[in-house]
């Protein structure tokens, strides 16, 4: 039986429109699930803040991405606003199939092209890429079977463990950032070296000290589209 591994993404990361352009070197045979889901709503159930609500942050998440894509050759225009509400996005690669080439095509729209992630203008253009009447695209995304969809798709990833995008399962193995995807290839062709005593130890750790900070999201609990700009 193929082995399987699932990549869960949001459009609003920069970090996934880069790795989404690495997973060419996953290894054949590898069946690869594209899950998108609102990293918003993971930020909420852990309690966190997005890289791009810290001012100086954003800055260096910005700067170190254009860094990247100019060394792996890739185009790398942010949209003009960020963080934006990618929802629109999201749901439309979920009623679209989640296919390959509709996923590429929304990324370069956003962080190939510097498109707006949700201005109407903006949709219109990317509706026209995707050979897609307005109307249509417009019903698509409102279907109630899609919304669910997305939803589902990010309390899953939260209640297995994942805290952030983009991030690679496999098993019960979370790889995420981009910066993983080299652990990742190794840990593919030798699963031992996450497997060592040390490795062991460094996963179990204890801690020394702990702030007080907001409680996590209740897993289960419907998640609201009102945070649904907080982007890495």
């Amino acid at each position: 039986m193929p082995r399987r591994a699932v990549w869960v993404f949001d459009f609003i990361s920069p970090y996934a429109y880069l790795q989404f352009n690495r997973l060419h070197a996953l290894p054949e045979g590898l069946e690869l699930e594209f899950r998108p889901v609102l990293f918003a709503g993971l930020l909420s159930h852990w309690g966190q803040l997005g890289p791009a609500e810290i001012p100086q942050k954003k800055v260096h998440t910005m700067l170190t991405a254009q860094w990247r894509a100019r060394r792996a050759g890739l185009p790398f225009v942010p949209p003009p606003r960020h963080p934006f509400n990618p929802l629109t996005l999201l749901r439309l690669s979920i009623a679209l199939g989640n296919r390959r080439a509709v996923i590429a095509t929304i990324f370069d729209h956003v962080w190939g092209r510097g498109e707006d992630g949700q201005a109407p203008g903006s949709m219109a253009r990317l509706a026209a890429r995707l050979e897609l009447p307005m109307p249509r695209l417009e019903r698509m995304i409102a279907a109630p079977e899609v919304k669910r969809s997305l939803r589902a798709n990010t309390e899953t990833a939260a209640r297995e463990g994942v805290f952030g995008v983009p991030s690679i399962v496999i098993d019960t193995r979370i790889f995420w950032g981009d910066d993983m995807f080299g652990l990742l290839l190794d840990w593919l062709r030798d699963p031992g070296i996450l497997e060592t005593p040390e490795a062991r130890r460094i996963a179990a750790l204890p801690a020394a000290a702990e702030r007080s900070r907001t409680a996590p999201h209740p897993p289960g609990e419907p998640l609201s589209e009102s945070s649904a700009t907080s982007g890495r």
